[in-house]
């Protein structure tokens, strides 16, 4: 993705309030759609006439759609212009949003989801260049601290405003409410937005390495949701074939290839390999919970929606006071020994939470859910820095939209694997309820082992991390 400016020079100084504003609207609307939807499964599930826990395509389609289209969104925005890519990206979103809000059957949902998956895929990337193009280099971290609060209200409205729409409207609203949003950032985008586009044309796109890589993930996401049965298995199998495949003739074109999507060079940091993996497993624990928990809630526990709600906002709330502890732990204990006990406290977090059932302490839930919060944000914001940081200044770009890539892909591996742990040990050990206290508990030492991995980084000192 380039850095550089319109016309060849940044604007000098702070942007229009007004155009902070357009980016941070583009972060809210994709960081409430991340999370709005999951409260409100269950009774989405109920108007489709579909089972709570068969609803994970509706949240796959959407994160593996976003990965898909993350590393074109940079080639698009120097193609076209920040500003046109922009308004597409919005223009799409609310698309999909009315599409769903008026799908009649899950697969129209899902369809609907991919539409709106596409728009969401650019909204954050996008945003964050506009800001880069037009904002004198001195003012861009203050310029991106300020809309990534927008980022930050909408996870922590997301699940509450969830349960209230499906509790006292109706579900489609979960969706709608993105319309005026977007009404309004379409105005913004063409009153307040520099065009952002380049003066030299565009490098060219590599259009093969796209779709292995698209390929590789579509595949493999696919085969782990496929039901168990010998049928379903050589499905299974097959994809995963298709998956290694295309994975293997990434690698052959991006040797043969100048300027390759992913330069195969990446990988020489120790640290970003190995925290590429470290990501990727540990996410799938973490980003099962946000689409777990509100169903063991309602499900389990008989919370209604908007309850179930308002007990994610103390995992939001701890995350955003964890972020301000980050910095002094990294300088008491360093990324090395930081990384090693705290992703032991996100899974043993995440296994307690297998331990939730009728007759527990409304205060000790809360508590739970409030550690996990804390402890997850901090994990994801130093597993991030410590991943990235090492990356020569040519391979940043490129490191850091294959490292967007995998975030999304381990958020739909992690709805998927948990689903399917709760199905298939709910049917070998009696009950669902037994199914989501196994799921968590097996969740929560899949995490936990990822500690294992993270010790094979290079210790990278304690230089300030990326937020």
């Amino acid at each position: 993705m380039s850095a550089a400016p319109p016309n060849g020079t940044p604007a000098q100084g702070m942007p229009s309030t007004a155009f902070l504003f357009l980016i941070g609207a583009g972060f809210f609307m994709q960081g409430l759609d991340t999370t709005i939807v999951n409260t409100a499964l269950p009774a989405i599930a109920a108007a489709l006439g579909e089972s709570p826990l068969q609803m994970q395509p509706v949240v796959v389609a959407y994160t593996l759609t976003m990965a898909m289209l993350i590393p074109a969104s940079g080639w698009l925005a120097d193609r076209f212009g920040t500003r046109q890519i922009y308004f597409a990206a919005i223009l799409l979103f609310a698309l999909g949003s009315l599409c769903c809000a008026a799908a009649q059957t899950l697969p129209q949902l899902v369809a609907a989801r991919v539409l709106q998956g596409i728009g969401g895929a650019m909204l954050l990337p996008i945003g964050r260049l506009a800001l880069l193009r037009s904002v004198a280099p001195e003012q861009y971290i203050a310029a991106l601290a300020t809309v990534t609060i927008a980022g930050q209200i909408g996870p922590l409205l997301g699940p509450p405003l969830g349960g209230l729409l499906a509790q006292s409207a109706s579900w489609p609203w979960i969706f709608l409410i993105n319309v005026p949003i977007a009404l309004g950032g379409l105005w913004a985008v063409r009153r307040f937005m520099p065009e952002g586009k380049l003066d030299q044309a565009a490098p060219s796109f590599d259009a093969v390495g796209f779709l292995l890589v698209g390929a590789c993930m579509v595949a493999f996401s696919l085969a782990l949701d496929v039901p168990a049965g010998e049928h379903h298995d050589d499905w299974a199998m097959g994809l995963s074939a298709v998956s290694l495949a295309a994975a293997l003739a990434y690698v052959l074109h991006a040797r043969r290839r100048d300027n390759p999507l992913f330069r195969l060079g990446l990988f020489r940091d120790r640290n970003f390999g190995v925290g590429l993996i470290g990501n990727l497993v540990c996410r799938i624990g973490s980003n099962a919970v946000p689409f777990m928990l509100p169903l063991l809630l309602q499900l389990q526990l008989g919370f209604t929606p908007l309850n179930s709600g308002l007990m994610l906002v103390p995992a939001a709330a701890g995350g955003m006071i964890g972020r301000r502890m980050i910095s002094g732990l990294i300088k008491r204990f360093g990324y090395h020994s930081f990384l090693s006990v705290n992703t032991v406290v996100v899974g043993l977090s995440i296994a307690a939470f297998g331990l939730i059932e009728p007759g527990v302490p409304l205060w000790l839930q809360i508590a739970t859910i409030t550690i996990f919060g804390a402890s997850n944000s901090m994990q994801f914001a130093v597993m991030n820095s410590a991943t990235l940081r090492g990356l020569d200044p040519a391979d940043a770009g490129s490191g850091n939209s294959l490292f967007s890539m995998a975030q999304m892909l381990a958020t739909g591996l992690g709805v998927t694997i948990g689903a399917s742990l709760v199905n298939v040990l709910g049917s070998n050990l009696g009950s669902t309820a037994h199914g989501f206290s196994g799921a968590f508990v097996l969740l929560g030492v899949v995490t936990a082992f990822s500690a294992l991995i993270f010790r094979r980084m290079r210790s990278p000192g304690s230089r300030p991390i990326k937020r």
